[in-house]
C-alpha cells in the first residue's frame, strides 16, 4: 500500500520581480506570506505504521525555512527570481537530499490565489 504524507509550513518574505505585466508593484520591494508543502511518498515502514515520522520531516523543513523566513529572496543563493516556480525548486533541491521518498513541493501565496506544484518527471 502507496500512502502520501505532508508537511504544510509557512515563511514570509520579500522580494522583486521583472515582469511584463504589473510590472510597477513588481519592480518594488514587496512582500508575501507564502505557505508551502512538502510530500512524501512510500510504503509504510517497520512496526509504527509510518511511511516516515513527520518530526523528522518538520526538523528538515525548519532547517529549510530559516533560509527564507524575513530574508530578502533576491539575495538567496541559489534561488533565482522570486517565483513561485523557482521557489518550490529550491525547496525541492535543499530538502530531496535529506527527505527520502520526497515526492511534490506546493508553494502557494492564498492571498492573491496564486499557487504551483513542483513534482518530478517519473
Amino acid at each position: 500500500m502507496m500512502f502520501e504524507i505532508s508537511q504544510r509550513f509557512f515563511f514570509d518574505a520579500a522580494h522583486t520581480l521583472k515582469r511584463e505585466i504589473e510590472t510597477e508593484g513588481s519592480r518594488r520591494v514587496h512582500g508575501h506570506t507564502y505557505h508551502a508543502e512538502v510530500f512524501v511518498k512510500g510504503e509504510r515502514v517497520g512496526n509504527s505504521g509510518m511511511v516516515m515520522d513527520l518530526g523528522f520531516v518538520r526538523r528538515e523543513v525548519e532547517t529549510l525555512r530559516a533560509k527564507l523566513d524575513h530574508h530578502f529572496l533576491d539575495e538567496v543563493p541559489g534561488l533565482g527570481p522570486a517565483t513561485l516556480e523557482n521557489l518550490c525548486a529550491y525547496i525541492w533541491r535543499d530538502l530531496a537530499p535529506r527527505i527520502p521518498g520526497l515526492s511534490a513541493v506546493t508553494v502557494e501565496r492564498g492571498s492573491i490565489g496564486d499557487k504551483c506544484t513542483y513534482r518530478p518527471a517519473v
